[in-house]
């Protein structure tokens, strides 16, 4: 199994909303890909309740069978379409991928 985690920092506006709003949109825009993505065996999504310098504003938890899932998760145009909103509204991200047998 591979679990997939990301975390973003958002912009304090972007795309004509407050961070908050944005949070709230990637939220539901990343939870929607459950129902269009096969290969997602489970996926969580999180937004930061304490707000420090070291905190990141949402964290998305996610786990595929192998490899090749992840990639063509990564690839599926629905997943593409959530990764255009996501770049317009983040400032940073960090990503970890691992694999658990």
């Amino acid at each position: 199994m591979i679990k997939h985690l990301v975390m973003w920092k958002l912009k304090d506006f972007a795309g004509g909303a407050t961070k908050t709003a944005n949070a709230l949109k990637m939220k539901e825009l990343l939870e929607s890909l459950k129902n269009k993505i096969s290969m997602i065996k489970n996926i969580e999504i999180g937004i930061n309740v304490i707000n420090t310098d070291a905190s990141a504003d949402v964290v998305l938890y996610s786990e595929f069978k192998n490899m090749d899932d992840l990639n063509a998760y990564q690839k599926h145009p629905e997943h593409v379409k959530v990764v255009s909103f996501v770049k317009e509204v983040v400032i940073e991200w960090m990503v970890v991928d691992y694999e658990v047998l």
